[in-house]
């Protein structure tokens, strides 16, 4: 009798673990200030869900990204946009994102793949949506010297693709780049929607109108400035 309480002890013990390893590890929380998430949510660059959560930590797929992408620079008021669309096999017109990615293509912003497909539901990697980004606000065209030392004081530049870098470059310079607390950049990881939308509100800060400089009021008898 009493191996068998002892046994079932054991039982009751293994299957208490699952929960005791989920109560005893803290949740991966993203790294993105809400703020953030805020500020692109009400210029609705991003949106919520259809439950009013963000998600943070959600990857991005191209289609996603092409979206983005048109919402946030005006893409569909660029030139090129109004050339013939382009034949992509794998997004026929009923794909929900057809017109955001006929204009990221027409506008060079994004790029297919051979035998002209999109792949539309590919996820993203940090150094491709940063490239992405960049070719949207503008590469800056640094020699090769200069990429490498502003790029020379992340601990994993050295894994940043030829291609990206000089894009890569140009957001650190403005301000846009997230890293980790170790400062990586983790250029082929996944990128989020919590990433992008880091990215996106610094963008924003700079679009935002600055608050003009006031007049200094003219004292009367007194001296003028020439």
């Amino acid at each position: 009798m009493r191996q068998l309480s002892i046994i079932l002890s054991l039982v009751a013990l293994l299957q208490n673990l699952p929960t005791i390893a989920q109560t005893s590890v803290p949740e991966n929380t993203s790294q993105v200030p809400s703020d953030a998430i805020q500020q692109v949510t009400a210029v609705k660059w991003m949106t919520n869900f259809s439950d009013g959560k963000f998600y943070p930590e959600k990857l991005l797929s191209r289609a996603e990204l092409a979206s983005i992408m048109v919402k946030a620079f005006g893409l569909n008021k660029r030139q090129g946009v109004s050339k013939e669309n382009l034949a992509i096999p794998d997004v026929p017109r009923s794909h929900w994102a057809f017109n955001d990615i006929q204009t990221v293509l027409k506008t060079d912003i994004m790029k297919g793949y051979r035998g002209n497909e999109f792949f539309p539901n590919q996820k993203v990697t940090r150094a491709e949506a940063l490239a992405i980004f960049a070719q949207a606000y503008g590469v800056f065209q640094f020699p090769d010297e200069a990429v490498n030392d502003i790029l020379a004081s992340y601990p994993d530049e050295k894994s940043i693709p030829t291609w990206a870098r000089k894009a890569i470059a140009t957001v650190a310079t403005e301000g846009f780049l997230n890293t980790d607390a170790q400062g990586y950049i983790s250029p082929l990881k996944p990128v989020t929607r919590g990433d992008m939308a880091y990215v996106l509100s610094k963008y924003l800060q700079r679009q935002q109108k600055q608050p003009e400089t006031p007049e200094v009021p003219i004292i009367p008898n007194s001296p003028q400035t020439p």
